[in-house]
């Protein structure tokens, strides 16, 4: 019990203390873009002194005050949920259905809510700042009969209001879309300042771009459907409808360039709000973090870096292990010296133990995953082949090799079949149930999953049209289906239906409609994103090989025990397995197409390039360890 609060401190200490250090820095920065969207929002180029002065005056008004003071609850709020929807692994997709799915779910959709109400907020905060037409929604427009003053709806108003929900609901929608939540470790370390410093640029473009885009769509859409709201906000509050004034779901009332202007700097202020969270939180969280690699005391133990490589329950803690022991294993030559060490008493190995056995074992994982996910490919609906059992028997004899030299690199076996794409998904670094495959982990009994995926993995509805052997003509010409082909007949043992048979036309009660139709083309798994969900984790793997390699090539002169040398074989078969494991993987189609690059996204895109970087990792490992021990590998 001890050792684990001891654990949970530790953990506390590093990731929610550098989640609130980012939000006090977003805090910290709302006074400087606010100034700025101050100056820009009463800029007037003919009376530059009455300009400044009119800033000045209102940066000191106590509306403004108040503004900054509901600017840092959204800003709070925004590093909450950055907290709590932040990821290593990016969700990737492998369907339509299925982003349709993530897009709908009820946490996304609370997230949406949310983020509508904040860019509500965040208008409403703006049109008070500019001030002038837009301050408040009612506004007195004309004397009634009776002598009283009758309050009008200010349209004005509910536009820039309306216009911060809209943009509050594309940002959560291109979260998702763009995985905006999933942080990549940079190649290269920088320090914080550096970092924020050149990524500033890319921030304010994207934050002008996107709120230009939404500036636009908004527009369209109030000019469609803008009436609506108008109406019956208008009728709960009991506002009146000013006749006398051009309406904004009009041609001639969009058209114009003061309300434009206005509602474009102030969605820049918006989505630079927000950008500046996310990028301040994603410079503190994955910053380099050193771990000791041996301690004295037994209760740290657990903060220790064989200790933490082993960390299941929080993800961020064991990516930043495996980048330490990949900084360590290439700049530090004294904390290479202490996994090289032996234990007093005892002399025992065991840092170089628990750090080889929990690197490869990670690469042994995927190369199961790697095998499982080709032959379920190569079987395309048809027996498996020699080659691909072959290929299977091939990593099992490569897992006995890894797992007979030493009890210290035993690597975990899959408790699923590997034949199916769902095998492929469901294992990963943590094990079948582990959560750094959630994001990307097809659920079959989801009402979104395909159809293909539940035959792979056994199940299958019996309703559904392609029920059976039997399949539409529509799908027939198409030629065989490479990505979601069925395997039920391997699976359950029963032999392959025959080329007539499959060939033969549909009954009329089977034949699928429109519909059915549209939706399994919807739901067909698409190539490239099976490979880039395949590879979506293996930024671990890539610092497990650089960190192993470079710790056997140090240890050709540094390794007093020769501690490493009793290891090498079992490391050079499992990185060999590995390579031809990735080679046939980079041969299937669409595997190998480098995908384009977004013009301007706050969204992180690495992933779609994990797999490149992981072939260039690995056989940069395997030449570096063949050059370095050279003659040596052949006695």
């Amino acid at each position: 019990m001890f050792s684990l609060k001891q654990n949970s401190w530790f953990i506390r200490k590093v990731v929610i203390w550098r989640a609130v250090a980012s939000i006090a820095w977003s805090v910290l920065l709302l006074p400087v873009t606010t100034a700025v969207f101050v100056l820009l929002s009463r800029f007037s180029l003919f009376h530059p002194i009455q300009w400044i002065s009119d800033c000045t005056s209102l940066l000191t008004a106590s509306s403004t005050i108040f503004s900054l003071v509901v600017l840092c609850g959204v800003v709070l709020i925004t590093g909450f949920f950055n907290l709590e929807f932040y990821t290593l692994v990016p969700s990737i997709p492998c369907s339509r259905m299925a982003l349709l799915g993530m897009v709908l779910h009820p946490r996304q959709c609370v997230h949406s809510l949310v983020y509508c109400t904040m860019g509500m907020l965040v208008m409403w905060c703006a049109s008070v700042t500019i001030g002038g037409r837009y301050s408040t929604l009612g506004t007195p427009c004309r004397q009634s009969e009776s002598g009283e003053v009758v309050t009008c709806l200010n349209e004005y108003h509910l536009f820039l209001l309306l216009a911060g929900a809209f943009m509050g609901y594309s940002h959560s929608f291109l979260g998702v879309v763009q995985n905006m939540y999933y942080m990549s470790f940079q190649p290269i370390q920088q320090y914080k300042y550096p970092r924020f410093k050149g990524c500033l640029p890319m921030v304010v473009k994207c934050s002008v771009v996107q709120a230009l885009y939404s500036a636009r769509n908004f527009a369209a859409l109030y000019f469609f459907f803008g009436y609506a709201p108008k109406t019956w906000i208008s009728s709960t509050l009991n506002l009146q409808i000013n006749s006398s004034l051009q309406p904004l779901d009009s041609l001639t009332g969009l058209l114009d360039f003061s309300l434009l202007y206005h509602l474009s700097i102030s969605g820049t202020f918006l989505y630079l709000t927000w950008y500046l969270t996310v990028l301040l939180f994603r410079i503190y969280v994955i910053e380099a973090y050193s771990f000791p690699v041996q301690s004295t005391f037994t209760e740290d133990a657990e903060q220790c870096l064989p200790k933490v490589l082993t960390e299941k329950n929080t993800l961020v803690m064991k990516f930043l292990a495996l980048q330490d022991l990949a900084l360590l294993s290439q700049h530090s030559l004294s904390r290479r010296l202490e996994v090289f060490s032996l234990s007093q008493p005892g002399g025992h190995p065991h840092n170089w133990n628990a750090i080889s056995r929990e690197c490869l074992s990670l690469l042994s994982e995927l190369t199961q995953r790697l095998v499982a996910h080709q032959d379920a490919v190569a079987s395309n609906g048809r027996v498996k082949s020699q080659s691909a059992s072959s290929d299977t028997r091939s990593a099992s004899s490569s897992s006995s090799v890894v797992s007979g030299t030493d009890d210290i690199v035993e690597t975990p076996r899959l408790n699923v079949p590997l034949r199916t794409p769902g095998s492929v998904f469901k294992s990963s670094v943590g094990g079948a149930n582990s959560t750094l495959t959630a994001p990307f982990t097809p659920d079959v009994d989801s009402p979104f999953s395909s159809p293909a995926i539940r035959r792979l993995v056994g199940q299958q509805d019996p309703q559904s049209p392609w029920f059976g052997t039997v399949q539409s003509p529509h799908i027939m010409r198409r030629g065989p289906k490479l990505w979601s082909a069925s395997t039920e007949s391997q699976s359950n043992g029963s032999p392959p239906a025959s080329p007539a048979t499959v060939l033969s036309p549909p009954a009329a009660s089977q034949k699928p409609s429109f519909l059915a139709q549209w939706l399994q083309n919807r739901r067909e798994q698409l190539p490239e994103a099976s490979s880039q969900a395949l590879f979506a984790d293996c930024q671990a793997h890539i610092w497990a090989l650089q960190g192993l390699s470079h710790l056997v090539a140090a240890s050709f002169s540094e390794d007093q025990f020769g501690v490493v040398q009793t290891t090498l074989p079992s490391i050079l078969s499992c990185l060999v397995v590995l390579l031809e494991a990735v080679d046939r993987h980079f041969k299937l189609p669409h595997a190998s197409s480098k995908p384009v690059r977004t013009i301007c996204s706050m969204g992180d895109s690495t992933y779609k390039t994990l797999r490149f970087a992981l072939r260039a990792a690995l056989k940069t490992a395997i030449y570096k360890i063949t050059t370095t021990f050279g003659e040596h590998l052949k006695t």
